[in-house]
């Protein structure tokens, strides 16, 4: 059998994801790996197959989507060569997580694929969002069409719907309490975030920046360059993360046990539904880093309860089950 396994590369937790998937998917055949994207440190393991540029936003300073730079990397004709050329005939099953290169290759061609990913779990409408309807559902909806869904979130909303993916490496990491609180606010400028952190006292703080290429220290806040090992080491000893409103970052502290705070990006939709199912779970949220911020994070310090959560190792299951159902035979 031959698999295409089409992954987004804007932020980590797509390839993070892969990381656990691609393996199990090589047990039931060939997969050729295609990463679409421009902002993800996290790397696989295995060679790509494909590297498109793919249509990707950049991370801004003030908690958004810097829009100029964003546009700037834009490229909309070799986005349409490169949808127009895909090859995708020999495959017998195209995996799908929110990439729109395959995706719009398989609609042009005709060719049944498969979503697996948290972002196909907004296709529910039992799936939480904010109140005010926005047209950011149209991105949602048609950014990665497929015909097919297998979905991720923190609840079962709906049928199609698992609870999170949490790696292995995760699974088995002993984790400890050391006392240091982990950042991972990839929107927001490093010395903002250094200067509020600074006035929480004798609270130690480590920021994982994907703006620094070499560590250095700032009174109390530490400031490290994005690195899958390290940021695992520092959620496995730290207290509790501060952290966007991303899905699979949130969901492997919840699982590790560990206290939350997110901080969803202005003007990014996903990761406002994100925050209201997180808040559900009892996950406090807050909206921007204002004057009210500091007072915000003494309060989350200072509150010892942490959020249970049921996250069940069912990976091999669902790839198995998606393998079998939409493969061809």
């Amino acid at each position: 059998m031959r698999i295409l396994f089409a992954i987004q590369g804007t932020g980590n937790g797509h390839i993070s994801r892969a990381r656990e998937i691609v393996p199990l998917l090589q047990k039931y055949g060939e997969v050729d790996l295609l990463v679409s994207g421009t902002q993800a440190e996290v790397s696989l393991s295995q060679p790509l197959k494909y590297k498109f540029h793919g249509f990707s936003f950049v991370f801004g300073t003030n908690g958004g989507v810097d829009n100029w730079a964003t546009f700037k990397i834009m490229n909309l004709p070799l986005l349409w060569h490169d949808i127009r050329t895909l090859p995708l005939k020999q495959y017998d099953l195209i995996i799908n997580d929110f990439e729109p290169v395959s995706a719009w290759a398989c609609k042009l061609q005709k060719i049944p694929s498969v979503s697996l990913s948290h972002q196909c779990s907004f296709v529910s409408k039992n799936t939480p969002r904010p109140a005010k309807w926005s047209y950011a559902e149209w991105l949602l909806k048609y950014y990665s069409p497929t015909t097919h869904h297998v979905g991720f979130h923190f609840e079962r909303y709906d049928d199609f719907i698992h609870t999170p993916v949490i790696r292995s490496e995760i699974r088995n990491m002993e984790t400890s309490n050391q006392g240091h609180y982990t950042v991972y606010l990839p929107a927001y400028d490093d010395k903002l975030l250094a200067r509020h952190l600074n006035k929480t006292g004798k609270i130690q703080w480590q920021i994982f920046s994907k703006r620094q290429k070499t560590p250095h220290r700032k009174g109390n806040v530490e400031i490290l360059p994005v690195n899958n090992e390290a940021f695992n080491v520092s959620l496995a000893g730290c207290e509790g993360l501060l952290t966007g409103g991303g899905f699979e970052g949130p969901a492997e502290a919840l699982f590790l046990k560990k206290k939350v705070l997110m901080i969803p990006m202005k003007g990014q939709y996903e990761q406002q539904c994100n925050a209201v199912a997180a808040s559900r779970l009892g996950v406090p949220v807050i909206h921007e880093i204002d004057d009210q911020f500091v007072y915000h994070i003494n309060n989350w310090i200072s509150d010892d309860k942490k959020v249970i959560v049921n996250f069940p190792d069912e990976t091999a299951l669902i790839v198995d089950n998606l393998v079998k159902q939409y493969a061809k035979t």
